[in-house]
């Protein structure tokens, strides 16, 4: 088959045809309303077996823009004598016999939960999205609507971590191609979804002690994992005396309350670290806080501990 493209001089003098703009605007937009869950619902309760389709909203179906018009516009809903409560849908459907959008109610089957969603493709037949649930009681003189919108969702936008878009919509993704990191605009701030492994060494010598090994700091997302060296004392520690061992946790790797671990000594005996947070004047510092009495020839062996940040 030959290829094509339009619009396009050399297709068709730049006409294009229902299908062929359904086919090329399908990915402008997401499906949905535009807004969010927070905005005015699209379909209200009405008197009587009726719903109301509030004014001057807007969608896009299948990349065929809808709106409600600067007015407001009533929907009926069928009476129900089953015997059972049906549940219909309100739908916003693409009718590809006149490739118009409109709001309708599709009905649903008595005791039997709200109609599937028709969604055809191709050049014909319906392509529906959702907006509300209405209930109707059998022998109901009025319905109860429950919103259910299908909202167009934000792209996933590439930038840095000093480049994010100064004015984002709710819901808003951004990847920042130099931290590898995922965000999402909650409405009043960036909230990170994603971010990858990075093991950061967290060694920073300190009097009377040395080391085996290297300390090891990972965070993934939000759960940060300290790998200790064995630290090796190098003067007599009482116990009465706190002791702050060789290595500093990273700013970004702190965590918001005080942290506390158990550790071995030599000599088969326990003592306790504690992790000073963000907000202390030791922030990021690791003190061996309760130990017994420690000579030079006592070690405090590695150890794994974990927290969240």
């Amino acid at each position: 088959m030959a290829q094509n493209s339009w619009p396009s001089p050399a297709y068709n003098a730049r006409a294009v045809t229902d299908p062929e703009f359904e086919a090329m605007s399908v990915r402008w937009s997401d499906d949905g309303v535009y807004g969010t869950p927070g905005s005015a619902r699209v379909i209200t309760e009405d008197t009587g077996l009726n719903v109301r389709v509030r004014p001057n909203m807007a969608a896009s179906v299948r990349g065929h823009h809808w709106t409600s018009g600067p007015t407001s516009s009533t929907l009926p809903v069928g009476a129900n004598v089953s015997g059972q409560t049906r549940v219909d849908r309100v739908v916003l459907r693409l009718d590809r016999s006149t490739w118009t959008v409109r709001a309708v109610v599709s009905d649903g089957t008595p005791g039997a939960g709200p109609p599937a969603l028709t969604q055809d493709t191709g050049d014909s037949g319906f392509y529906e999205i959702p907006l509300a649930e209405v209930t109707v009681l059998s022998g109901a003189a009025a319905v109860t609507v429950r919103r259910n919108e299908l909202y167009v969702g934000s792209r996933v936008r590439p930038c840095t971590s000093t480049t994010r878009n100064p004015s984002p919509l709710q819901g808003e993704l951004c990847y920042e191609n130099d931290t590898g990191r995922v965000y999402q605009w909650s409405g009043s701030a960036w909230v990170v979804l994603y971010r990858p492994r990075v093991d950061t060494e967290a060694d920073s010598p300190v009097a009377s002690w040395s080391k085996r090994g290297t300390s090891i700091v990972t965070r993934t997302g939000d759960l940060v994992t300290l790998r200790t060296a064995t630290f090796d004392r190098t003067a007599t520690l009482a116990a009465a005396y706190d002791s702050r061992l060789p290595l500093l946790i990273p700013a970004d790797y702190r965590p918001a309350l005080h942290h506390y671990a158990p550790v071995y000594i030599t000599g088969i005996r326990i003592g306790n670290l504690t992790i000073y947070p963000t907000t202390s004047e030791r922030a990021g510092q690791i003190w061996l806080t309760q130990h017994p009495d420690m000579t030079a020839a006592d070690s405090v062996l590695a150890t794994t501990i974990s927290w969240t940040v």
